[in-house]
């Protein structure tokens, strides 16, 4: 048997989740450049044992072995689910069948989730709901709804005497690195990411759910991802920022070019921008990733989009990080779309057409055919100080 640390964050308080060093790609999607952790915890009452959350598919063996360091599995009393998602509840039939009295903790709205996932018989399932409360002898769990971080059915638990919020995928991070905040120096870039990645779209959910916990007491916040926080102020604050939607005086320029027209133009703007003290953070999507895009999207205030025409429309790499910036919804004001064409446009028009949903106030556009000329710089010029005097006000 392999020998694993089980560090104890509080009295009789654990983590038994696993570290995957080696992962590169969540959902097919994300990268994960430092890997990921599961984070599960074990609370040991004088009564009664409880598991929260459980791990990704492939570290059943590690997390029973972490688990039987500390208690007898089969002993265990009940297993809450926090979330749905598989990274946290894949092993929970591997875990009821095994600890035979266990009841299952969830929502309302997870109890669909539980028999559809996982078959667990409606009488070996408790549902809660906002400020219910479950004792384990000396240890009071009290459970608080926050849907939509970033499935219907999340909650956080807290644990009463030891203020520890048990907070699920919000105030996470994908690192398998460190076990506390203090171990990893910078974190919290890696946590924007993340939230940029996963809970942007639902800022204003985070909002309220900060509000919820605004009164709490906390001492650790244990998420399911990344490090736990012994300072917890060092994650909230900069999620106050990222909910409230409060940007800076940056602007994310993202393109792709093919024969480096396109390039030409936004380089051009980015040269503006810069010497009218703009923050701009300049990515070429061909080599790019989105990680990076997600966590600039967070706080910059304006977005400068260039394609050249594909086919009779946007590049598929200038077309997908339009669609990230529908889908994540980030608090962007302003926008710029620039491109070019060989014998026909058409880019530009698609572009304006993906990001109408938005709230996005477009300054100016241009599109020119071939290299763009003295003239063509001259009008990015006057667009970029355009968008600067606004990302002013």
């Amino acid at each position: 048997m392999e020998s694993y640390y089980v560090p104890e964050i509080a009295d009789n308080v654990f983590w038994v989740g696993a570290k995957d060093w080696n992962r590169r790609l969540f959902d097919a999607l994300v990268p994960l450049p430092e890997g990921t952790s599961y984070n599960s915890y074990l609370v040991k009452g004088t009564e009664k044992t409880v598991l929260i959350d459980t791990v990704n598919p492939g570290f059943e063996k590690e997390f029973v072995e972490k688990i039987n360091k500390v208690t007898e599995l089969e002993k265990l009393d009940y297993l809450i689910m926090n979330h749905a998602e598989p990274d946290h509840s894949n092993a929970i039939r591997f875990i009821m069948e095994r600890a035979p009295k266990a009841v299952l903790v969830t929502t309302k709205k997870g109890i669909g989730m539980v028999r559809n996932y996982h078959e667990i018989p409606d009488e070996r399932v408790k549902i809660v709901g906002d400020g219910d409360l479950l004792d384990l002898g000396g240890k009071t769990l009290r459970f608080i709804e926050a849907p939509w971080l970033h499935w219907p059915e999340t909650m956080f638990t807290y644990l009463e005497e030891d203020k520890i919020l048990f907070s699920c995928d919000f105030f996470g991070a994908h690192t398998a690195q460190g076990v506390y905040d203090e171990d990893i120096e910078d974190l919290i870039p890696m946590a924007k990411r993340y939230f940029g990645e996963i809970m942007m779209p639902f800022r204003k959910q985070g909002a309220k759910a900060l509000e919820k916990i605004k009164d709490l007491e906390i001492r650790v916040i244990a998420p399911s991802h990344g490090p736990m926080y012994k300072n917890p102020e060092r994650i909230l604050g900069p999620h106050r920022k990222w909910t409230s939607g409060e940007s800076e005086k940056k602007a994310l320029v993202v393109y792709a070019s093919m024969w480096g027209s396109t390039e030409k133009l936004v380089r051009e703007m980015a040269e503006t921008l810069l010497s009218k003290g703009i923050d701009v953070r300049l990515y070429n999507l061909a080599v790019s990733d989105i990680g990076d895009l997600a966590r600039e999207l967070v706080d910059s205030r304006a977005v400068v989009l260039g394609s050249p025409t594909v086919l009779g429309g946007m590049h598929p790499l200038a077309m997908q990080g339009a669609y990230l910036v529908k889908a994540f919804k980030p608090p962007i004001k302003y926008g710029v779309l620039l491109g070019s064409y060989g014998w026909g446009g058409g880019a530009l028009k698609q572009a304006a057409e993906m990001l109408a949903p938005t709230k996005i106030e477009v300054v100016g556009t241009l599109q020119v055919k071939g290299a763009p000329k003295e003239e063509d710089l001259k009008e990015v010029q006057r667009i970029a100080l355009e968008l600067a005097e606004k990302m002013e006000e």
